[in-house]
């Protein structure tokens, strides 16, 4: 996953202008930049964003180290401490450069609000992994009942994005922290979605990343593995098999020449028996008058 490097534009640049208003309206925000003490800021436990590359905050860190935290952190006044709604990478980053103080501004949203935005900061700075967006959706849809066109909306996404990023949540949980761990794109989890069975859709998972397929050949892949029949119905098919061929084998010796049966659905078929002369045929009729 690639992590966008520097500071940022600052979230007002990142969040659709109709959301800002909208929150605006509902709360009388204090928009003025202030500094607060890091050690007063804690993370938000809902914050969609669950891993972070370590390299890229010592990037960060150095960034700040040399010019400050440009970009401030947008935070929510709690009890004691300060909650993160944007910038915990920045604050993050702040504490590794040895930062005392940090830019912020406070503002007071609701729960659902504060969710919205941390989803919107992360997928314009394409920080989160497609497990985490997916998991982001589907927290919005599950706690607040939105739909998936008003998240496509917020998110200035198409819905069948957003509803394409749900769908990976389907995906056997191995799979998924292999899609976390860049072992599979997008498109290979996408393309392995169609098979039901966890095992099996793991065990493809593992051969796309050990043999290092690509998507088409993925594709390929699970048609393959899609139109093969079970072991169970190849091995009752090698049976019947065996059963019909011993009773060709059977009639022939009663009837002294060569028989074949002809299956057709629903138990029906066909006995078919080869003559090769007037004469046998002759023969083979006096046989069945004589079993009349």
């Amino acid at each position: 996953m690639a992590v966008k490097k520097g500071l940022g534009k600052g979230l007002d640049s990142m969040i659709p202008e109709q959301i800002i208003e909208s929150r605006e309206e509902k709360t009388e925000n204090v928009s003025r930049e202030t500094l607060i003490h890091i050690s007063d800021i804690e993370p938000n436990k809902t914050q969609p964003r669950k891993r972070f590359d370590e390299d890229a905050l010592q990037e960060l860190a150095d960034s700040i180290k040399q010019y400050g935290v440009i970009e401030p952190l947008i935070l929510q006044k709690r009890d004691k401490y300060y909650e993160i709604i944007a910038g915990e990478r920045r604050w993050r980053a702040a504490r590794l450069a040895g930062v005392k103080e940090v830019p912020a501004i406070i503002k007071d949203y609701s729960p659902q609000e504060m969710v919205e935005i941390a989803l919107i900061e992360n997928i314009q700075r394409e920080d989160l992994n497609p497990i985490e967006e997916a998991q982001a959706y589907h927290r919005l849809i599950d706690e607040y009942h939105l739909k998936q066109d008003e998240i496509a909306e917020k998110v200035s996404k198409s819905r069948a994005a957003v509803t394409n990023s749900l769908r990976l949540l389907k995906l056997d949980g191995r799979v998924q922290q292999m899609l976390i761990d860049d072992m599979l794109t997008n498109g290979h989890a996408r393309a392995l979605l169609p098979i039901e069975d966890f095992g099996k859709q793991y065990n493809t998972a593992c051969k796309i990343f050990d043999e290092k397929l690509n998507v088409r050949q993925t594709v390929k892949l699970v048609k393959q593995i899609l139109n093969e029949k079970p072991q169970k119905e190849i091995a009752a098919a090698k049976e019947d098999e065996v059963i019909y061929r011993n009773l060709e084998e059977k009639i022939r010796g009663i009837i002294g020449t060569k028989v074949s049966i002809h299956r057709k659905q629903k138990n029906r078929g066909k006995i078919e028996i080869e003559y090769y002369s007037a004469e046998e045929l002759d023969r083979i009729v006096e046989m069945f008058e004589t079993l009349a």
